[in-house]
């Protein structure tokens, strides 16, 4: 099955838009792929600022978050993996989603001594 991730950004991204707040992303700077200004990366993750304003040419697909944007004036690609995503949220209000580890995102893998993953389950609450 596809990952939901790159679909729930999106969705996030139009909702954050909707509401005339500004989407950011926070994103992990030590994944491979990841192509952002070093210098403006902190403990390993940088923010950032996905509004049309901020972001040019911004394309949101399956694989990949990528535009260009300026850093400290200088104007810069960027390129980020879906899965190097980390949260999208709304910088006026921080509502948004955090991304959990999904299966094939660099996640520990599975040996032949754990145990097989435990199916997920809805209860009703009344």
């Amino acid at each position: 099955m596809t990952s939901s991730r790159p679909y729930l950004i999106r969705a996030l991204h139009e909702w954050v838009l909707d509401n005339d707040m500004t989407p950011y992303l926070l994103v992990d700077a030590t994944r491979e792929g990841v192509d952002v200004p070093r210098q403006s990366v902190q403990d390993g993750k940088i923010i950032l600022n996905i509004s049309p304003q901020a972001a040019q040419g911004l394309v949101l697909n399956n694989e990949r978050v990528e535009f260009n944007a300026r850093f400290g004036g200088v104007s810069s690609y960027i390129s980020v993996p879906i899965a190097a995503v980390l949260a999208i949220y709304a910088r006026e209000n921080g509502r948004g989603m955090v991304f959990a580890e999904e299966e094939g995102d660099g996640g520990p893998p599975e040996g032949p001594d754990d145990e097989p993953p435990k199916r997920p389950s809805l209860k009703v609450v009344k």
